[in-house]
């Protein structure tokens, strides 16, 4: 794939993410305005101007002048001591897309860094080297500086990296790939490392999954609706025009062609003693619907930070100035549009699992399901069926919405009061990734009740599009008749989730998408 700064989408970046082995590489249109921004700090250095971050300290040590001979000293020493992050290893599709996303930044031409780290980067990329990042230690702001400063580490042969699949000091991995070691010129060490890269490639990462798992609740909660004999009088079209959000209008349609030819819901459509479903079946395409709508809003974020300059400070390239161009400072490594962007996600998360969790204590309950059977297992008493799945169901719940705490309205001071304001989107956007996991087991649960429910009103039949899903599980996970080892069926069907329900299904073309095209 060959990128071009400005125009990369989340959809290329899906695409780098599911094939790990595909090259990528920066339009080589970008060379000229990078190298021109080089330039500009090449002759501040030879002029010996005190620039921040050029032939300065950093952060409160920012008014200590650095002698022109250090300035590589400089860079190296701001890698070598900005590596303290802790606690567990990023995984390597999120170092990986950090990576194109630090490309992307460079090449825009305003960080000052010569044409030969982008090479660099790329090369390690593409030799498949994972540089080993602790996920913890940035507080998003003045960029994600100890995860980067790991990342930038491989490049100059320190610390650790992942290489055919063996973690291996960097300098090994270098080698072994036919790869050596770069030496830092001027600011490039202050480059790498200031921006939000870690913060959005984790965001990113979580909002691919988060999709996924937002239109599978979309087929699990049409099957929950059949399998307790619910009404689609609430997905017709009409009620969702009245108020014209989209996703709501989305999900009513995408219910609709999923349900459609059901004999289930035929069978009571007339002299159905109750009036109305409880929430968790008739406000589906409201509440999820909205959750879809936030994480639209959140894609467009991210799709533009992806796309962004994050560096500090930034070079801006000038024929007319005596030097080429200035070297100003500003703040675009602070990440609070990720930090909110990460939040929301973490709402939208939090809420599909809340009425899917609902969804799923409405068919174990034999009072409110219309006469499915107590925990949907024949034998009630004797077995338990899927009643302390419900509770597992409702304890991840539970833990989502603890995680969904909002983490951008918080700031602690940093670096001697210099960064006294900062984003922690860092921790904002990681966490998504234990959200996400909860969720998929969330909607394991439901497409096991779900499925165990439908089975129940044989011989009517679900539509065709449900059956297709009902049989896609049942190649992994036998009907429960009685109680079993109930973990390793929620495993299984949770591995069906993380793959993707959609996949299964024949309507696949009524699903909503992230961004339109």
């Amino acid at each position: 794939m060959i990128i071009t700064p400005e125009n990369l989408t989340l959809d290329d970046i899906a695409q780098i993410i599911d094939d790990p082995l595909m090259p990528v590489s920066i339009n080589r249109d970008c060379r000229t305005g990078v190298e021109k921004s080089a330039a500009v700090v090449a002759n501040v250095v030879a002029q010996e101007q005190a620039v921040y971050g050029v032939n300065t300290g950093f952060g409160k040590l920012a008014s200590v002048k650095i002698a022109a001979k250090d300035t590589a000293v400089l860079q190296r020493n701001l890698i070598l001591s900005h590596c303290a992050g802790v606690g567990d290893l990023s995984d390597t599709n999120l170092v990986r897309v950090m990576m194109v996303l630090k490309l992307l930044s460079l090449a825009r031409g305003a960080s000052g860094v010569r044409w030969e780290l982008i090479e660099a980067i790329e090369n390690v990329l593409n030799a498949g080297i994972i540089p080993v990042v602790p996920v913890q230690g940035s507080v998003g702001a003045s960029g994600d500086l100890a995860p980067l400063a790991h990342f930038a580490a491989t490049l100059l042969g320190e610390g650790d990296a992942i290489y055919e699949d063996q973690q291996q000091p960097a300098r090994t991995a270098l080698e072994s790939a036919g790869l050596k070691p770069i030496e830092l010129a001027a600011k490039e060490g202050l480059a790498l490392i200031n921006g939000t890269q870690f913060s959005t490639a984790a965001a990113i990462v979580s909002l691919n999954v988060a999709w996924k798992l937002a239109t599978t609740a979309i087929v699990t909660g049409a099957m929950s609706t059949d399998a307790i004999m619910g009404s689609t009088a609430p997905l017709q079209a009409a009620i969702h025009d009245l108020r014209g959000h989209q996703g709501q209008i989305d999900v009513a349609a995408a219910m609709r062609a999923l349900m459609a030819g059901s004999q289930i819901r035929e069978s009571h459509r007339d002299n159905d003693t109750r009036v109305q479903d409880p929430y968790c079946i008739r406000c589906q395409p409201q509440v999820t619907g909205a959750s879809i709508d936030l994480l639209r809003q959140t894609a467009i974020t991210l799709q533009t930070e992806a796309n962004a300059v994050t560096d500090n400070p930034l070079v801006i390239v000038d024929d007319a100035h005596p030097n080429g161009g200035q070297i100003l400072s500003g703040g675009n490594f602070h990440a609070e549009p990720v930090a909110f962007a990460a939040d929301n996600i973490a709402i939208a998360i939090a809420e599909i699992g809340a009425i899917a969790q609902r969804r799923i204590a409405l068919m174990v309950d034999p009072a409110l399901s219309f006469d499915l059977p107590a925990f949907l297992t024949p034998e009630a008493g004797l077995c338990s069926g899927f009643m302390v799945a419900e509770i597992t169901s409702a304890a991840l719940m539970s833990e989502n919405k603890h995680l969904a705490n909002p983490c951008s309205t918080d700031s602690t001071p940093t670096s001697a009061n210099q960064e006294d304001h900062v984003s922690m989107a860092a921790h904002a956007a990681y966490r998504l990734q234990r959200m996400n996991r909860n969720l998929e087991h969330i909607l394991a649960i439901e497409l096991l009740c779900a499925a165990r429910g439908i089975e129940f009103r044989s011989p009517l039949a679900t539509s065709k599009p449900l059956l297709s899903v009902i049989t896609e599980l049942r190649k992994q996970v036998a009907t429960l008749e009685e109680d079993r080892y109930m973990a390793t069926d929620i495993e299984k069907a949770a591995q069906i989730v993380a793959d993707g329900i959609v996949k299964h299904v024949d309507v696949r073309g009524t699903m909503p998408s992230l961004l339109p095209d």
